[in-house]
C-alpha cells in the first residue's frame, strides 16, 4: 500500500494484515517503555483543517511511539489563516521531506489531492462527508477483540448517514470482512443509492433487535445546511438508542464525540455492552499499524515466504532505551 485514502482501495488481506499488526503493537503499548525504533529518523506531518481530539491525538501518539519526528499543523494559527492554499501548504511541508502526511479536511477529495502534490505517503484522517478509513479499521479491530468472528456478524448503523464519513468507510470495511450491514435513519438522512455499497436500508428501529452490533452515529449539525429533522427531540424519540432498544446481548459502538441525550441516552453510554472507550483505546495501535504498513513497505511482499505480519511487527518492536 502506498497511501490510505479509501477503504475501497484495501483488499480483505490488506485489512487483516493491518489488524494483525495492531495486535502486535498492543503488546508494545502494555510495556513500561512504549517507544519502538521503527520509524526513527523519519518525519510524519499531521495536517488538520478540522477540529479533532481523538483522531489528532491518537495519530500524534502513534507517530511518537514509532519514534518518528512529528510536526502538527492546524489551520488555526498557521499560514492557512493568512489565506494560503492547501496546495501551497503541502508543497511547503513537502520541502521538509516527510515520510507521511496525515490530512483531515472538511473538503471531499483533499487527501487525493495531497497524494498528487507530495511524494509522501498520505493517510486520509477524514475528508468532508466522504471517508474516514482509519476509524473503520479501529472499529473492526475493536470488534474483532470482542466477538468470536466477524464473518456473518449483523451490524446496524443508525443515525445521520448522509453526513457521516464514518458510515461510508464502515459499510465498506464491515462488508469486506463478511459482516451484514443495515443502515437506519430518517429518509432525509439516508443518501440515495447507498445500497450500492452493499448494505440494506431501514427507516425505523422496529427490527433493531436482530443486530449483533448497533453503531450509533453523531448528528453532524455542523454539516447540515437545511432542516433534515423536525427537531432533535423528535429525532431522539424515534432513533435514540436507550436501554429499551439495546438488548442485553447486543454491542454498542459510537465514533465520538457523543451528543448525550440525542443519539444515545446517558445510561447506555457507560453500560457493559458499550465499546466506546475501547474504540478510543484502539485508535493508537491501529494508527501505528497503518503508519508501519505505509512506511516500511512490508505489505508489498505479503505473499512471499517471509515471516507473518505479527512476527515482522514484533521484530520491529524492540523497546528503545529511556
Amino acid at each position: 500500500m502506498r497511501h490510505l485514502i479509501s477503504i475501497a482501495d484495501c483488499s480483505r488481506e490488506d485489512i487483516e494484515r493491518i489488524l494483525d499488526r495492531a495486535e502486535s503493537f498492543a503488546e508494545v503499548s502494555g510495556r513500561e517503555i512504549k517507544k519502538v525504533p521503527t520509524l526513527r529518523g523519519r518525519t510524519v506531518i499531521n495536517l488538520f483543517y478540522e477540529a479533532s481530539t481523538r483522531t489528532s491525538s491518537s495519530f500524534e501518539i502513534a507517530a511518537k511511539r514509532l519514534s518518528a519526528d512529528l510536526v502538527t499543523v492546524k489551520s488555526v494559527g498557521s499560514s492557512v489563516d493568512k489565506g494560503e492554499s492547501l496546495k501551497d501548504t503541502v508543497q511547503t511541508l513537502s520541502a521538509y521531506d516527510p515520510a507521511a502526511i496525515v490530512i483531515r479536511s472538511p473538503h471531499v477529495g483533499a487527501a487525493d489531492l495531497v497524494a498528487k502534490w507530495s511524494p509522501a505517503a498520505v493517510v486520509n484522517a477524514g475528508d468532508g462527508k466522504h471517508e474516514h478509513p482509519t476509524q473503520a479499521l479501529l472499529d473492526l479491530y475493536t470488534l474483532r477483540r470482542r466477538v468470536p468472528a466477524l464473518e456473518g456478524l449483523t451490524v446496524w448503523i443508525v443515525g445521520d448517514v448522509m453526513h457521516s464519513r464514518v458510515a461510508r468507510s464502515n459499510i465498506l470495511a464491515f462488508t469486506r470482512l463478511g459482516c451484514r450491514v443495515t443502515v437506519c435513519g430518517p429518509p432525509t438522512l439516508i443518501p440515495r443509492g447507498i445500497e450500492t455499497l452493499g448494505c440494506e436500508v431501514r427507516h425505523t428501529l422496529d427490527d433493531v433487535g436482530e443486530a449483533d452490533v448497533i453503531y450509533a452515529l453523531r448528528m453532524q449539525r455542523e454539516r447540515m445546511k437545511g432542516s433534515f429533522v423536525p427537531s432533535l427531540r423528535e429525532y431522539a424519540a424515534r432513533y435514540q438508542i436507550d436501554s429499551r432498544r439495546l438488548g442485553a446481548n447486543q454491542l454498542l459502538m459510537h465514533p465520538g464525540p457523543v451528543n448525550r441525550g440525542v443519539e444515545l441516552s446517558a445510561e447506555v453510554i457507560d453500560c457493559p455492552q458499550a465499546l466506546i472507550t475501547a474504540q478510543v483505546e484502539s485508535g493508537v495501535v491501529v494508527r501505528m499499524a497503518v503508519l508501519y504498513e505505509l512506511l516500511t513497505g512490508v505489505g508489498d511482499d505479503a505473499g512471499g515466504d517471509g515471516p507473518d505480519p505479527r512476527t515482522r511487527a514484533a521484530q520491529a518492536s524492540e523497546p528503545q532505551p529511556a
